[in-house]
């Protein structure tokens, strides 16, 4: 004769058990986190280059637009100013604005925000867009890198024109350099 006490039917996990589910769920986050953090730098690397198109497209059509030069001065790995002024006049202050001597006028002042997995290094401290012209001077190459490696070039050339490339081995959807 079976008592209630046999009859009665385990329920829950042992100890065993949820040991074993913890394990796989932290091999499995071990393996994704990686990939993770590289998908997430590549975005911000991608997003980075794809705003300093817009705004090269942006100082160029202003320039004519207004009818004056316009400059884009890279200050650091982290910031640039778009102003009219002479080439040194303005650079990136601390907190994010601009900070310019006499004469500049400030029109955009883009800076990463703290923490952003990337740098923007240009090989020109100064890009100058003519108002009669339409023309960009001298012709640049701004790369945005990544901290883990991922990396765009921002090729702009003498008509204004920017095309973006990796270096090899590249990042998939990019052409390469």
């Amino acid at each position: 004769m079976n008592t209630a006490a046999t009859q009665r039917r385990q329920r829950g996990l042992t100890l065993v058990e949820t040991m074993i589910v913890l394990a796989v769920i932290a091999v499995a986050a071990g393996v994704v986190a990686p990939s993770f953090e590289q998908a997430r730098e590549r975005r911000h690397v991608e997003g980075i280059a794809a705003q300093l198109e817009t705004d090269f497209a942006y100082t160029r059509s202003l320039a004519v637009a207004q009818n004056r030069t316009l400059r884009m001065n890279f200050a650091d790995d982290r910031c640039y100013v778009v102003h009219a002024g002479s080439p040194t006049t303005c650079t990136c202050a601390a907190d994010g604005s601009a900070s310019c001597s006499s004469g500049a006028d400030v029109l955009r002042v883009v800076q990463l925000a703290p923490g952003t997995p990337a740098t923007m290094v240009s090989n020109s401290k100064s890009i100058g867009f003519d108002a009669m012209k339409g023309t960009v001077t001298p012709t640049a190459t701004v790369k945005v890198i990544g901290t883990r490696g991922a990396t765009l070039h921002n090729v702009i050339n003498l008509m204004g024109r920017v095309r973006s490339c990796a270096p090899a081995p590249g990042l998939p959807g990019h052409k390469t350099c």
